[in-house]
């Protein structure tokens, strides 16, 4: 892959069972990290997989479960090194064993 390129990559990071008391502890501090990856363009989109319980907008406890994202990056190894130092992997959300980074081609573009 030429290094001035770059690719999207998809990320699912699926949370550990019981990680939902650890997320909502994270959460501001997951969000403030985001931030500047959104202001440079590398975070592309994102958000929390919920229950479908948690859909109609009149419940307001969201179940979430797991976070989906889509970088814009040169290498595979670059979006990882985000998500390695982000709080939801350091503060054990994200199930480290069943996450996934994923080359990505839109369809549509973004």
């Amino acid at each position: 892959m030429s290094t001035d390129t770059l690719y999207y990559f998809a990320v699912w990071a699926p949370d550990y069972a019981d990680g939902l008391s650890r997320r909502l502890e994270q959460r501001p501090h997951h969000l403030a990290g985001m931030q500047a990856h959104v202001a440079s363009g590398t975070l592309v989109t994102g958000g929390a997989f919920v229950d479908e319980a948690s859909l109609p907008a009149s419940v307001t406890a969201k179940k979430m479960e797991g976070s989906m994202m889509i970088f814009k990056a040169r290498t595979l190894e670059e979006v990882k090194k985000i998500i390695e130092v982000d709080p939801y992997w350091t503060g054990n959300v994200w199930d480290k064993e069943k996450l996934e980074i994923r080359p990505w081609i839109a369809a549509k573009p973004l």
